[in-house]
């Protein structure tokens, strides 16, 4: 099976938190959602540092844990967007050499005019069940 993903989006990093002595690092990036003018989405992610990777002998991959929130940043004009509960990727990032991604989907759900953004990792095999989930209310009084 094949996936076609979408061009990467520019994400911008804008935070850098140190956790340990050797170079882990929490990385935040923003990044607008392309289909949905006024929505920012932050999303966060553990990246191991240089000392970390040669110890542990694992050069190649972070982990998979990441969180998420989006906020309405501006007047919400959606577009042409996935309506089935499958949603559709707004945003991927490669974490591993080997096929292993960090993946952001929305998925609208019409019934309470929300907007649903879930981050989550991508595998080939051995999916992981660590996902992080943040919405946008569309109701305004």
């Amino acid at each position: 099976m094949v996936v076609l993903m979408p061009p990467q989006l520019g994400a911008e990093q804008v935070g850098n938190v140190d956790v340990d002595w050797l170079g882990n690092d929490i990385i935040v990036e923003a990044f607008q959602d392309p289909k949905v003018d006024g929505v920012t989405c932050h999303i966060s992610y553990f990246e191991r540092g240089l000392i970390d990777r040669f110890q542990n002998g694992n050069w190649f991959e972070d982990p998979s844990n990441s969180a998420i929130s989006c906020r309405q940043t501006g007047p919400i004009t959606i577009g042409d967007i996935e309506r089935d509960d499958e949603g559709e990727s707004v945003f991927s990032e490669r974490r591993s050499i080997i096929l292993k991604s960090l993946n952001v989907k929305r998925i609208f759900d019409e019934k309470n005019q929300t907007l649903i953004y879930i981050s989550h990792a991508r595998e080939v095999q051995d999916g992981s069940a660590k996902m992080a989930i943040s919405t946008v209310p569309l109701y305004q009084p």
